[in-house]
């Protein structure tokens, strides 16, 4: 009996969810924007999320001219949906109204060659690339092994040893970006205007002073200050409170 309350539960929050998400677009379509907002905020609160809804979440508030919860409501899209161009697209837009143009400094190297080779996919793809070339493994392995003709059996071993050498580059690649995302703490600022300092103390000098919507990299936490780096490099403290993190 409880299984099936379970069920009949878990039911109606898909459908109320649905319904509300589906209430946010006909509102966005009217051009009612603040209550687009809060049903999308709705589907939210039902724990029920993906990169459309956000995505929708962003647009809404780009329209309202709120500029961090607009970027802030993209990057957790890009989260779900790295490679969707609409979204970067209107990233880009969003990030054009913000106040701090904070340069972004390339990475150079061994690191930014591995770095660019690995984010062609998202993790769970490279873990299903990986599952193909082991597939493909194993079909040169019973070519090989059931092969009669010498020639054959050359041609299989070599593909062996190609698919193998793919297997282990795309786990890798899966494992080193899986590595990244979860390592990686982007945050959005949301104060209107905020003070980044040189230690967790109201008392510390100001590194840069930043706006709403501008992107940082938390990395570290201390008490209500975290330690957060631009994207130029520059590193400092911030209030907790200015900033939301995207994940």
């Amino acid at each position: 009996m409880k299984k099936i309350l379970y069920i009949l539960l878990l039911v109606s929050q898909v459908f109320f969810a649905q319904n509300d998400f589906e209430k946010g677009n006909e509102f966005y379509k009217k051009g009612k924007y603040e209550q687009a907002i809060e049903a999308y905020n709705s589907v939210l609160s039902a724990k029920k999320q993906s990169a459309e809804l956000y995505f929708n979440l962003g647009n809404s508030y780009y329209k309202l001219s709120k500029v961090a919860p607009a970027i802030y409501n993209y990057e957790k899209a890009l989260v779900l949906s790295p490679n969707d161009k609409e979204i970067q697209n209107n990233l880009r837009f969003a990030q054009k109204r913000t106040v701090d143009e904070i340069k972004v400094v390339p990475k150079v190297g061994f690191d930014k060659i591995i770095r660019d080779f690995t984010a062609m996919y998202h993790y769970n793809t490279w873990a299903w690339i990986s599952v193909v070339f082991s597939i493909l493994f194993l079909g040169c392995f019973l070519g090989y092994y059931f092969s009669a003709l010498a020639f054959n059996k050359r041609a299989y071993f070599f593909g062996m040893f190609v698919m193998l050498l793919l297997v282990v580059i795309s786990v890798a690649s899966a494992g080193f970006e899986k590595s990244y995302f979860k390592n990686e703490r982007p945050a959005i600022v949301f104060s209107e205007i905020t003070e980044v300092r040189s230690e967790p103390q109201k008392m510390g000098n100001t590194v840069v002073i930043l706006h709403e919507g501008t992107k940082v990299f938390v990395k570290e936490t201390v008490d209500n200050w975290k330690k957060v780096q631009l994207t130029d490099g520059t590193e400092g403290w911030i209030d907790s409170n200015a900033i939301q993190e995207v994940k």
